[in-house]
């Protein structure tokens, strides 16, 4: 239930997303997650430093670490289901 709360929260899913190839800055990871504002990707990077799936590095980057690698590679399956979830709506004309 802790991790349906974590991930539940607005942004957190989208920030492992960004930092899944690798550090990203926080200007950069911020563009990324479509200008969301500072106070907000903040709030969110703590979440997840406190959950220890983000670390930040030395050069003040942000990746994530083994445990984050690991939610991401968990959340695979679910990439997969609404890509054809995507592909049977687009078919049906629902989206």
């Amino acid at each position: 239930m802790a991790a349906l709360d974590l991930f539940g929260r607005r942004w957190n899913l989208r920030i492992v997303w960004e930092l899944r190839h690798g550090p990203v800055g926080f200007r950069a990871l911020r563009e990324r997650c479509d200008d969301m504002s500072s106070s907000v990707l903040r709030q969110r990077l703590t979440e997840l430093l406190d959950a220890r799936l983000v670390a930040q590095q030395p050069d003040t980057t942000y990746a994530l670490t083994e445990l984050g690698h690991g939610a991401h590679q968990a959340l695979r399956p679910l990439v997969r289901w609404s890509d054809q979830w995507a592909s049977a709506m687009t078919e049906d004309g629902a989206l």
